[in-house]
């Protein structure tokens, strides 16, 4: 538990091929099923305060009560998910805090000198995430998330499919609503 954000929600890992990742968690770590969205479409995505135009895939899944995302970029737009690959890693980039009072925490960081590397939102305005710059050791930038809406059911959705998953229908395709 951090004093600060909470309790760790998900470990993210950035890959560069998110269909072999997946195979992995399913065939040698038993975890799944996986909900994939090939394309993540951002409402607005900003790296270091710029706009990025930022192309993504997500698969996610469960294993108890912590959620693994796998995050492959499509493009070379800045982010820190291309930094991170840039700098030759591959693997647990964020650990990810979750809230309902999103606009509270994301204050309190800032007010602790926590700096934005890069933010979003996905979903409308009850869909925003931001990862702070804290990426000095690979696999530890913190992202908080919020789930007032849509995504906090979503993400409850993939943990009650964990819990009685049987290894059938291992990946199940999202697609988005337009």
């Amino acid at each position: 538990m951090s004093r600060i954000f909470g309790a760790v929600r998900q470990n993210g890992y950035v890959v560069r091929d998110i269909h072999a990742a997946m195979k992995h968690w399913i065939e040698t770590m038993g975890v799944g099923p996986w909900y994939y969205m090939d394309r993540v479409k951002t409402d607005w995505f900003r790296h270091r305060g710029q706009e990025s135009a930022v192309e993504m895939s997500i698969a996610l899944a469960n294993s108890g009560d912590l959620q693994i995302e796998l995050i492959q970029q499509r493009n070379d737009t800045p982010s820190l998910y291309r930094e991170f690959l840039d700098a030759g890693h591959e693997g647990l980039q964020h650990m990810s805090y979750w809230s309902h009072d999103y606009q509270a925490l994301y204050d309190k960081a800032l007010g602790l000198g926590y700096r934005i590397g890069h933010e979003g939102q996905i979903g409308g305005d009850k869909g925003r995430f931001a990862y702070f710059d804290t990426q000095a050791h690979p696999g530890t930038v913190i992202e908080i998330s919020d789930i007032s809406g849509t995504k906090g059911p979503f993400f409850e959705k993939v943990r009650q499919a964990a819990l009685s998953w049987d290894g059938t229908r291992p990946i199940r395709e999202v697609v988005a609503k337009s």
